[in-house]
């Protein structure tokens, strides 16, 4: 089959590979119609560089029909049209449980001190091939796949893999009271979902970021835009977000940037430096000493008003940065953050997606591509060219 692989920095190439075949009794191989580039694949593309294999299949917002089943699945047929979410979870532990799927005890990682495996996400997370690709094999299938219905067109139920739990969560963490203001940092996907999902719920909803492209698209779903040019120009973020709100500044901050956060050369530098040594050598020094570009979370920092909430949406992989202990102590503020426990949230979006387009999925990418063409939509992505904000492959 043809899948999108990594074949080092900033070199994804879509490759034959093996198709994937039944393992476990509780396996299902499903043909993907639907797969999402995500913004944390960028990670892979450079940052994480040190964790990949070359060939590694990368990719984990798939979704498609089930082609066949092993014999201990018992809620799957072949036909049925299902989505999977990136946390590789068995449902069954302590952890999963208690609805922490991104904690799942039964594939964490010991060896990286890492919590679950996600679907074509590194060493780190599993090495568990992904879904960038024609065919996925499913572990745990009749907990992990989520069936809808036959119909509506992909894009409806895709985004239940990643985006629509993690902008959810993130909202749900931020906690924002009743007639209060939420600041989203980042217009991303996950940005602009949270942002949307934020005015559905009667939030003042502030997002910034640095493409107008990207601010245009959650003005339009109510959001107060703003332009990180303007806002640097008028003295920061934060000091613009308290103009707004009384000098008081925002209930709460989501954080949808994380380590890809523009403004901060140093760490910028580092993370290429460390890309370049031998994996021997830059993995012990990523998971120890890792520096990461930490202009979002300052930001976030400095805007929130005091006693309020940030909810970090974005991904961190740095161990050794310096945190403003003393302004989060005195601000007394509550930081909420991880990687979304998809299975928790996806029961409650479902009736969303089948009963209108609240969110606005139908219209939410901005591209559907051929698999063909992955390798120049992750540069363009990474760029942030072409007007890209969400890609969807379609094999």
């Amino acid at each position: 089959m043809l899948a999108v692989t990594w074949q080092g920095v900033h070199d994804m190439q879509v490759s034959e590979v093996p198709d994937p075949q039944i393992e476990e009794p509780t396996d299902a191989i499903i043909k993907i119609t639907s797969t999402g580039l995500c913004g944390s694949d960028l990670h892979l593309y450079e940052t994480l560089a040190p964790f990949m294999e070359a060939g590694d299949v990368v990719g984990h917002e798939p979704m498609g029909i089930v082609e066949e089943v092993g014999a201990g699945v018992t809620n799957l047929r072949v036909g049925d049209r299902v989505v999977v979410p990136f946390n590789v979870c068995c449902g069954t532990c302590w952890m999963c449980r208690s609805n922490l799927y991104s904690q799942c005890e039964t594939t964490q990682n010991h060896e990286h001190g890492t919590g679950a495996s996600f679907f074509g996400y590194s060493k780190l997370y599993g090495q568990v091939p992904g879904g960038q690709a024609e065919y996925l094999r499913v572990p745990f299938a009749d907990f992990m796949s989520m069936k809808v219905p036959h119909e509506h067109a992909d894009d409806r139920f895709l985004f239940l893999s990643d985006v629509l739990p993690t902008a959810w969560q993130a909202l749900q963490y931020a906690d924002v009271p009743g007639g209060g203001t939420l600041l989203v940092l980042g217009a991303g996907p996950i940005g602009d979902m949270a942002a949307r999902m934020g005015v559905q719920a009667g939030h003042r909803v502030i997002s910034v970021d640095r493409v107008a492209e990207r601010l245009g698209r959650v003005k339009a779903f109510g959001a107060e835009p703003v332009h990180l040019d303007d806002a640097e120009q008028a003295g920061g973020v934060g000091a613009l977000v308290r103009e707004s709100t009384g000098g008081r500044g925002p209930d709460a901050v989501i954080d949808a940037v994380g380590m890809e956060a523009h403004g901060s050369p140093a760490a910028t530098l580092v993370q290429k430096f460390v890309g370049l040594l031998p994996d021997a050598v830059a993995e012990p020094m990523m998971k120890k000493a890792g520096l990461d570009r930490l202009a979002a979370l300052y930001t976030a920092i400095d805007a929130v008003r005091r006693g309020g909430t940030i909810s970090i949406s974005g991904v961190y992989g740095g161990a050794a940065d310096p945190m403003p202990m003393m302004q989060l102590f005195d601000k007394q503020v509550q930081l909420r953050m991880g990687q979304a426990n998809v299975r928790a949230w996806t029961d409650d979006l479902l009736p969303m997606l089948t009963e209108e387009d609240a969110f606005g999925v139908d219209a939410f990418a901005t591209h559907h591509l051929p698999l063909t063409e992955a390798p120049a939509a992750y540069e363009h992505f990474q760029k942030k060219e072409e007007g890209m904000v969400k890609v969807v492959f379609q094999p």
